[in-house]
């Protein structure tokens, strides 16, 4: 018999415990996401960033049971969803949503932007007739496009339209929390800063809850209330955005941070280059994942799996050496991490 779920403050909405995911592939078994966990309180959003191949994905498409866990928990709402039949997940299907990366192969290139979007209004039984037609005519209008858009195939639209179409359709069954999947990755900077600020009102309209994953340290800086920093399926350092973004505490963080634009391109920078690329998950090194890469690295690393320790109020590091001031300033001179400046 499985454990009981670790108990969640009351604003606490996703607790995600252990999770871990594996997977059979030719030549030996990837562990995906090892051992994570983190909490997502209501009407908030946490971002996930990493490197590609840091399980981001992965997290997100596990917490909505559209991947199975291998292991740990997904509390949702005080259940432990991993644990669910999938009969009994069609309630929690309506309450989560997703928008995926791609606003290309996402919509069903055979199927009008109304059909679309009303796909899971028909699925959830929640309008007909007239009342479906205006409830799509309204969700297209929030995302700014024009009701008589509504009989048109996605080839007729541009990425940022497309994308636009996905956010109408993750909102269509009137959902609380949203895996946003690096949402504006694939669009033009100018659109994802339109994009951004369309999710940025959304949430607050509807109180939503969101789960946004990210390469792009900025964006994460612009519009998450937490992060969580990932490596090789493992969570490096996590808490509120700005303690994290301004005293990083993990050298790969640090690493992170140093290589995001600043606005000021003459502002004072102290710049991280990790060397290599990062391990195959079907052979992981020993310890500390990071340490074939990190620029602090001592020969503990090797032999010890740094546990998630708290460095201040829900500000919480994976490093043996998170508590040495002289690696830190040997990493950064400007002790405690980089600066950086306001976007």
């Amino acid at each position: 018999m499985s454990a009981a779920p670790k108990s969640a403050p009351a604003d606490v909405l996703l607790s995600v415990q252990g999770l871990t995911k594996t997977f059979d592939v030719r030549g030996g078994l990837v562990r995906a996401v090892d051992d994570v966990s983190f909490d997502v309180r209501r009407g908030t959003i946490v971002g996930l960033v990493g490197e590609s191949g840091s399980g981001k994905t992965t997290i997100g498409r596990t917490v909505l049971r559209l991947v199975e866990p291998s292991g740990g928990k997904i509390v949702y709402d005080g259940v432990d969803i991993a644990a669910l039949p999938e009969g009994a997940m069609r309630a929690y299907r309506r309450r989560m949503q997703i928008v995926f990366q791609d606003p290309y192969s996402s919509l069903n290139p055979r199927m009008r932007i109304e059909d679309i979007i009303g796909e899971a209004i028909d699925t959830h039984g929640l309008a007909r007739g007239s009342a479906r037609r205006d409830r799509i005519a309204d969700l297209l209008a929030r995302v700014g496009l024009a009701p008589e858009h509504a009989r048109r195939f996605p080839h007729e639209f541009s990425g940022g339209q497309r994308q636009r179409i996905g956010i109408a359709r993750a909102l269509a069954v009137e959902p609380e929390f949203i895996v946003a999947d690096e949402p504006v990755s694939a669009l033009d900077v100018s659109v994802q800063a339109q994009v951004l600020n369309l999710i940025q009102d959304l949430q607050q309209a509807f109180g939503l809850t969101l789960l946004f994953i990210a390469h792009d340290l900025s964006v994460v800086e612009y519009l998450c209330d937490e992060v969580v920093v990932l490596y090789l399926g493992r969570v490096m350092e996590r808490g509120p955005s700005r303690q994290v973004y301004a005293a990083p505490r993990h050298p790969y963080t640090q690493a992170l941070l140093s290589a995001a634009p600043v606005p000021d391109p003459r502002a004072p920078r102290n710049r991280v280059v990790l060397q290599g690329d990062i391990p195959s998950p079907i052979n992981p090194p020993s310890g500390c994942v990071f340490r074939t890469r990190c620029p602090s690295a001592a020969a503990a690393c090797a032999e010890v799996v740094p546990p998630l320790d708290g460095v201040g109020p829900s500000h919480a590091v994976a490093c043996i050496r998170k508590d040495e001031p002289d690696v830190l300033a040997r990493i950064h001179p400007a002790a405690g991490g980089p600066t950086r400046s306001s976007p």
